[in-house]
């Protein structure tokens, strides 16, 4: 599979199709993680914003988009890595490693010093799969309203 990635710029119109990328990779969440994932909340306004305010990328199989990543810097010299999506046929090819290192170059091009990102607790195989990369928890964390721990909070250092 050759993937290509392209960063999200003002003229990518294709905002209904990454709408079901990501509603596709997290489709499995459906039932498993309470509160349910922001996913479900997102429309093709809401990415396009999202893309004018983040660093976003696609990875296309051809013209096909396969997966995208959303990175925000914050402080304290972090970049935080957001909706990092693959689809289920594309899983297991890459695709997710190549949108990591992707990110962790542009966190060294800042200047930034570690890559973080937050995973349902439910999620183990993905926790795993992140710990796998550098990422080590740091935190847990509850959403708004609830009384226990709803995701673990993970990062990365970058020397």
């Amino acid at each position: 599979m050759a993937i290509q990635i392209a960063r999200i710029d003002d003229h990518f119109e294709r905002y209904d199709e990454l709408l079901q990328v990501i509603l596709s990779a997290f489709a499995y969440m459906e039932g498993v993680v309470d509160p349910p994932s922001s996913a479900a909340r997102l429309t093709p306004q809401v990415l396009q914003d999202k893309s004018g305010s983040e660093i976003a990328y696609v990875a296309l199989e051809g013209d096909r988009i396969v997966g995208c990543v959303f990175l925000r810097p914050e402080p304290p010299e972090t970049l935080y890595v957001g909706k990092l999506a693959v689809l289920p046929d594309a899983q297991g090819k890459g695709v997710g490693g190549r949108l990591l290192m992707l990110a962790e170059q542009i966190a060294r091009a800042e200047g930034l010093c570690a890559l973080r990102l937050e995973v349902r607790v439910e999620l183990t195989r993905n926790r795993s799969y992140f710990a796998g990369y550098g990422f080590v928890k740091t935190a847990e964390n509850r959403h708004p309203g609830f009384d226990r721990t709803t995701s673990i909070e993970m990062r990365k250092a970058l020397s």
